[in-house]
């Protein structure tokens, strides 16, 4: 398993909302962050935004999606489900023997509320199908709004963590945690349709109620002290 202490972590797609807030809570937290974009200037000008927020000690750097999931012992996918198939398979190689966090929702506008899986089954299992058995697969934070994500404020929103097998769900968990959230174990990648399909209800949450950041916590189970 990678030592995610010393580990690079690449944000894909990290010129996007969720990418930007996930790259500031982890780079935060200590991590050497690689901003990745189809646009190596656009990823250059948002890494200084965070460096900005962050303060001189974080290390955050801008480069194309390829680049950055070279230089990376880990990869963050955050791009729109269009750009899904596409941003894999140009990292494919890049990505050998890594670990892959898939956080894309296969959302396909305009109709966002509502669930709507590709064949596949879900955006992770399609990312399996390209990827391959060559890289450590799981799939994260889809539920998470990016309207908190790019603050110090506490996220009342717990994160799913599915993945190809256990080793792969518990370094992924510790990202979770980095990140200031609590995250939970929740089976094989398969299961990952549960929470990208969360999505789409939670967007209609959103809607029907005025809200801007509706999630879902776990009950009924133990929770870590201070989760």
């Amino acid at each position: 398993m990678i030592d995610l202490d010393l580990a690079s972590i690449a944000v894909l797609g990290g010129t996007g909302r969720e990418g930007k807030g996930l790259a500031y809570r982890l780079a935060k937290a200590g991590y050497r962050i690689l901003i990745g974009s189809r646009s190596p200037e656009k990823a250059v000008a948002v890494a200084g935004e965070l460096t900005s927020l962050l303060g001189p000690g974080a290390d955050v750097r801008g480069a194309s999606n390829l680049e950055a999931a070279r230089l990376a012992g880990l990869v963050v996918l955050t791009v729109p489900y269009a750009a899904h198939r596409e941003t894999l398979e140009s990292i494919r190689e890049a990505v050998y023997g890594k670990i892959v966090v898939d956080v894309t929702v296969p959302l396909v506008p305009p109709k966002v509320t509502m669930v709507q899986m590709p064949p596949a089954g879900s955006a992770a299992l399609e990312a399996r199908q390209v990827l391959g058995e060559s890289v450590s697969l799981a799939a994260a934070f889809q539920n998470i709004s990016y309207e908190l994500l790019l603050t110090d404020e506490q996220i009342e929103c717990d994160v799913l963590v599915t993945g190809d097998s256990k080793a792969t769900r518990a370094a992924v968990l510790k990202l979770v945690h980095a990140a200031g959230l609590t995250g939970w174990d929740a089976g094989p990648l398969e299961n990952s349709l549960v929470a990208e399909g969360m999505t789409s209800i939670l967007i209609g949450f959103n809607k029907q109620y005025g809200a801007t950041h509706a999630g879902f916590r776990i009950t009924g189970v133990q929770r870590e002290e201070g989760a």
